[in-house]
């Protein structure tokens, strides 16, 4: 058997289709101008290179997107006095501040200010609980993109075993949440997991999210499970080269499973594609609006 392979490449560029359909109903219809501002502080080059991207999806989806670029000496007070700002303007309805900042602001006090309304990251506290609670509200993007691929594999998936590798606040946890939320009976695991390749091989669904260059061996997954390797390692050749490796063990998982995302050209678009869904939503219901059914 040879897995089906899940194109993320594909699903998000169709993801921004609808967006952008979305952003042009609310601007036609009431004069309704989603916009997105991205805050970034220093020079870290990754960051740089994702704000970049962010930027020029935002503009294709026909979002009013905006950059805030401050150095890297910018002062806690000070970037806190930019986000309240933001929180207040009528005309930004997506704030995203790029982690990580210089290690003398810190990630929670911006988080802890940011408002929830315009939190398209989906990861203010608040953001979390209510997640948690079953509440409606913004989910942070690369596990909503995960579960997208997910039910467009299996649209029903009550009653199925799901294990996470990983408990991030940004990815692990509330993809655990999320398919719970779903019926799934859900397994959180991590590094002090017993035994963990007999637990993964109990996965209908098999989302790795852990941070290590094929880690999840093909003999750790169930025939015909779906796995999601959200890892993105970037591993430094002997000619100096680089490769992105994920989580998973691809030659070997692919075996074996019955739909596995690639590294790259899985997980990895629909989050920024996540990020402007998100926008939309937001913008949505802060003018009270119902949000838009193609999305």
């Amino acid at each position: 058997m040879t897995a089906r392979i899940i194109d993320g490449k594909a699903f998000a560029a169709g993801l921004r289709a609808r967006v952008k359909d979305a952003v042009s109903a609310l601007k036609s219809r009431h004069g309704l101008a989603v916009g997105l501002t991205v805050v970034l502080v220093g020079e870290d080059a990754a960051s740089k290179i994702y704000v970049k991207n962010k930027g020029i999806a935002a503009r294709e989806a026909g979002l009013v997107s905006n950059e805030i670029r401050l150095p890297g000496s910018t002062s806690e007070a000070e970037l806190l006095g930019i986000v309240d700002g933001l929180n207040r303007d009528p005309n930004v309805h997506g704030i995203l501040v790029q982690f990580p900042v210089p290690p003398h602001i810190r990630q929670q006090a911006v988080l802890d200010l940011l408002s929830p309304e315009k939190d398209v990251d989906g990861l203010t506290t608040r953001s979390a609980g209510r997640l948690l609670s079953g509440y409606q509200g913004l989910v942070s993007c690369t596990p909503q993109g995960c579960l997208m691929l997910i039910k467009d594999q299996r649209p029903q998936l009550e009653g199925l075993n799901a294990v996470v590798i990983g408990r991030s606040q940004l990815v692990g946890k509330p993809m655990g949440i999320l398919l719970l939320q779903q019926n799934c009976t859900v397994t959180f695991a991590h590094s002090k997991t017993k035994d963990l390749p007999a637990l993964a091989a109990t996965a209908d669904i098999l989302v790795a999210a852990v941070g290590r260059p094929e880690m999840v061996r093909g003999s750790w997954i169930k025939p015909g499970a779906i796995v999601i390797d959200v890892g993105m390692n970037r591993l430094t050749l002997a000619n100096g080269q680089s490769k992105l490796l994920g989580d998973v063990a691809y030659s070997e998982a692919v075996e074996r499973a019955g739909a596995i995302t690639p590294v790259p050209g899985g997980v990895g678009p629909m989050t920024i594609a996540c990020l402007l869904r998100n926008t939309v939503l937001a913008a949505s219901v802060q003018h009270a609006l119902s949000p838009p059914t193609e999305l």
